[in-house]
């Protein structure tokens, strides 16, 4: 059998063909395997996420229920089996995040990559695949760039999406589906920066906002909402929150739709009890500028554009201020508003949205429904979640799958 792909999905893949009995090559187009995954999670690598099967289809949008089958198959439980077994304790965080305990990525690779030395799965690297080759429409072998050809039983095409190119994940993976008659659905990027239309935001970059809530408006309503860590960049803004929100907001964002963020940068506080602790800071410095009155509430960086948004001189003395321009300015902190006019471009993306048709693809074994013997896994299907170790978790349950059934149908 043929693993396309040393990411997670690809190794888990081989792992689990090895361990059934069959004779694997892996193949990996890069110097070296795992290399997106020992980026992950800043280095961390977000293994899964201990919810439940239910909780976590919810928080893969892309097609998160096809995997319902996969997942209960290998679950969250079996991947921190699979690495605690394999030297690498794990730990669990916020938000069920599971982790690592040593919090270095390199150990989850170095581990799977000792599993498949141990499990005798050959490891060929700069191998890039080009063609699936089939015999009376079933799968017989590959053909690389370089004009080699191996033979199989049975291939599993795991080599990842179109997100973070210089990792590897470059699209090859919908030209070689496409050539075999399958259907890609359209590419685009996920868990991905925002840009903005505002030019102030520009000013504010590299400022790490906390505890803020962060809205999504869609053509002037809500429909989803986030609490967290935020950062402003050069083009926008980025950061967990806004990750998290990015996927819907690429997706309207590509329907032609009015995007934009809306940020409430007290939560804790209702406005009354914001426009109450104003007045408490306006009075300790009731002889000062504006400009210099909001160092207890502000970040120094924002300062500036909230009064300018609210159309306050920066020079007028904060006991000139009428009631109505501290209204507006507690309007501001509870409602700032941001412009989406696009994400930033997909090799910047975490994950790709989109891929190798779901509704070609058996959803118990990962198998082509087109070609036999052909099976899939990972970020190159039309699967992509949140973050929260979610996208790893649907990486490794396809690979398992893929890995196992490829054997078994064999």
């Amino acid at each position: 059998m043929i693993v396309i792909g040393a990411g997670p999905a690809g190794m888990m893949a081989a792992v689990k063909a090895a361990e059934n009995g069959a004779q694997v090559v892996l193949l990996e187009k890069m110097k070296r395997v795992g290399k997106k995954m020992s980026i992950t999670g800043k280095g961390r690598c977000n293994i899964t996420n201990s919810a439940d099967i239910a909780e976590i289809i919810k928080n893969i949008p892309g097609n998160g229920v096809f995997l319902h089958s996969v997942l209960h198959s290998f679950d969250n439980q079996d991947v921190m089996e699979f690495f605690q077994e394999n030297g690498v304790p794990v730990k669990i965080e916020r938000g069920n995040r599971v982790f690592p305990v040593s919090d270095k990525a390199e150990d989850v690779v170095g581990a799977m990559l000792q599993k498949l030395h141990l499990l005798g799965v050959h490891i060929l690297t700069e191998k890039a695949v080009t063609d699936i080759l089939t015999i009376q429409g079933r799968a017989s072998g590959v053909r690389l760039l370089s004009g080699e050809t191996y033979e199989a039983d049975a291939v599993v095409l795991a080599v990842g999406g179109a997100s973070y190119p210089g990792t590897g994940s470059t699209g090859d993976g919908y030209k070689i589906a496409k050539k075999l008659g399958h259907t890609v659905t359209e590419v685009y990027p996920s868990l991905v920066p925002l840009e903005t239309d505002e030019e102030w935001v520009k000013d504010m970059q590299g400022l790490s906002l906390k505890n803020v809530r962060v809205g999504l408006l869609i053509d002037g309503e809500k429909i989803t909402e986030d609490f967290g860590e935020m950062m402003f960049a050069h083009f926008g803004v980025t950061g967990p929150i806004v990750l998290s929100l990015s996927r819907v907001a690429a997706d309207y964002l590509r329907k032609g739709k009015q995007v934009e963020l809306v940020i409430d940068l007290k939560p804790a506080l209702t406005p009354e009890k914001l426009d109450a602790r104003l007045q408490r800071d306006f009075e300790k410095y009731i002889r000062k500028q504006i400009k210099n009155g909001l160092n207890d509430l502000l970040p120094a960086k924002m300062i500036a554009p909230v009064i300018d948004l609210a159309y306050i001189d920066p020079e007028k003395e904060i006991h000139q201020l009428t009631k109505a321009e501290r209204l507006r300015i507690v309007a501001l902190l509870k409602c700032l508003t941001l412009t989406i006019t696009g994400t930033r471009p997909m090799a910047e993306a975490i994950v790709t949205a989109g891929g190798i048709s779901t509704r070609e693809i058996q959803p118990k074994t990962m198998e082509s429904k087109l070609v036999p013997g052909v099976y899939f896994a990972g970020e190159v299907v039309d699967i992509d979640g949140f973050t929260g170790g979610f996208n790893l978790q649907a990486a490794f349950s396809m690979g398992a799958a893929a890995g196992c059934w490829s054997v078994w149908n064999d």
